[in-house]
């Protein structure tokens, strides 16, 4: 597959390279998809593109700037005379067009907007109107609309008008007299359909839908749990003002993940290759302060127990056993927690039997590599270090009782802790994997050092 793509490119690159006429190269392009032709377009000289410019008519182009970073679309457009660069803007969807349109500082987007399309202008003046995390900010104005008196034979004609303008036709979507969302026809039923037969049986009045000003973190699972091609995007008042097509769909999804990959990470929003080093330490520095905040206590409890450390020395070789074993655990119950917080509304009951569900599989879990490190490193104790059998053994066996402890404890915190978000209405994605960790550390010393002074030194009196 990725050499028919390397393949695909070398042929694009040699014919808009040669000195074939225009027509003939346009001819020759109009074989290879818009994808194809936006991979070759940084692998051109701004001479050559401009060439390209010339050659290809404005749809094309724009069919192709669809396929190109947003960064990239700004500066070949830049190569162009500044009305051709925004007669061909108002042919793009208006969701990337508004997207192209946030790329260029405020003055020169305010000339592209003044010379686009009326009907484009107002289009994309109603997108930008929402805010960037409200769905309506991610919609297209690129779909079919009919209203629902027509006949079967009128919704065909003013299908085939209006697809001259929007190629989004699979699904056709009916609006009142008094422009109301009524419901949506799916292409395939339209064209089967005899000429007299009702429209209204047609229309599908169950049809999903969502507002403009809905949320899009709030939305998204709705969104993803329908397999339709496009989503209708309502106003306040029940009118029809875009659709959510399965591509945006997946690009929130994409953007979604991202978001949610970075708070588990402690940062606040995703960053990018080329963000400024200030905006990249802007951030990550509240939750390293944060961290390091903790950091300081888990220091001062292991200072609280240099009794321990004095007597014991040993059993600070395996101090990051304990540690490490707990935060995974933790990052496993909230990893958990917040993917079925994502798919569910749950209820007390459920809350408390998650709770228990992830206490039982991190006390099962310790139990068994308790169990495997009381044999082992009871025997690494007796053997390498050279220390008595019950020595060894005691050791080993605290060791084992505390990794129990803390992966028991651990699991419940995971899982309380993006709870207790949720409940206070923050995102529980918030609750991020360093944080825990931190929180467990805690825990995981606070156990360990806490069984090794109690059991070794107050019970059995053992000294290193």
């Amino acid at each position: 597959m990725e050499k028919r793509v390397q393949d695909y490119t070398s042929e694009i690159l040699e014919v808009v390279k040669s000195n074939a006429s225009p027509a003939v190269l346009c001819q020759r392009l109009q074989d290879y998809h818009e994808n194809d032709i936006a991979d070759i377009l940084e692998k051109l000289s701004p001479a050559e593109r401009c060439k390209l410019y010339r050659i290809l008519d404005m749809d094309t182009i724009s069919d192709i700037f669809e396929y190109t970073e947003e960064a990239d679309v700004v500066k070949y457009l830049e190569e162009m005379n500044i009305r051709k660069a925004a007669a061909i803007l108002s042919k793009m969807d208006t969701n990337v067009l508004s997207d192209v349109l946030q790329q260029f500082d405020r003055s020169k987007r305010k000339i592209f907007i003044e010379l686009l399309d009326d009907e484009v202008r107002h289009d994309i003046e109603m997108i930008n109107s929402f805010d960037e995390d409200e769905i309506g900010s991610r919609m297209t104005t690129n779909y079919i609309v009919i209203h629902e008196n027509l006949t079967v034979k009128e919704a065909m004609t003013e299908l085939v008008s209006q697809a001259a303008k929007n190629d989004n036709i699979s699904t056709i979507f009916v609006i009142t007299a008094s422009e109301e969302f009524y419901g949506a026809i799916d292409l395939k039923d339209l064209i089967i359909a005899r000429r007299d037969h009702p429209l209204e049986e047609l229309i599908v009045t169950s049809y999903p839908y969502v507002y403009g000003t809905d949320l899009i973190d709030e939305c998204i699972e709705d969104l993803k749990d329908y397999s339709e091609d496009s989503i209708p995007v309502l106003d306040n008042d029940n009118r029809l003002l875009g659709v959510i097509t399965s591509a945006n769909i997946v690009d929130l999804v994409d953007d979604e993940m991202g978001d949610d990959y970075a708070k588990l990470a402690g940062l606040t929003a995703e960053e990018d290759l080329n963000e400024p080093l200030r905006e990249s330490m802007k951030k990550r520095m509240p939750w390293l302060v944060i961290l390091l905040a903790l950091g300081m206590i888990v220091s001062s409890v292991v200072g609280i127990f240099e009794k321990v450390v004095t007597n014991l020395p040993i059993i600070m070789c395996f101090q990051s056993l304990i540690l490490d074993m707990a935060g995974n655990v933790g990052t496993q119950s909230l990893a958990v927690t917040i993917r079925v917080l994502m798919d569910e509304s749950l209820t007390a009951k459920q809350k408390f039997e998650l709770i228990f569900k992830e206490m039982k599989i991190g006390l099962c879990n310790g139990g068994v590599l308790g169990l495997m490190s009381f044999a082992l490193i009871g025997l690494y104790i007796y053997i390498v270090k050279g220390k008595t059998l019950v020595f060894a053994y005691a050791v080993s066996g605290c060791i084992g009782l505390s990794l129990l402890l803390a992966m028991l404890i651990s699991s419940a915190v995971g899982t309380c802790i993006p709870l207790f978000f949720k409940k206070i209405h923050i995102d529980p994605a918030v609750a991020s994997g360093p944080l825990i960790t931190t929180i467990n550390d805690l825990v995981a010393v606070i156990s360990y050092y806490g069984l090794s002074w109690i059991f070794l030194i107050e019970v059995l009196h053992l000294a290193g």
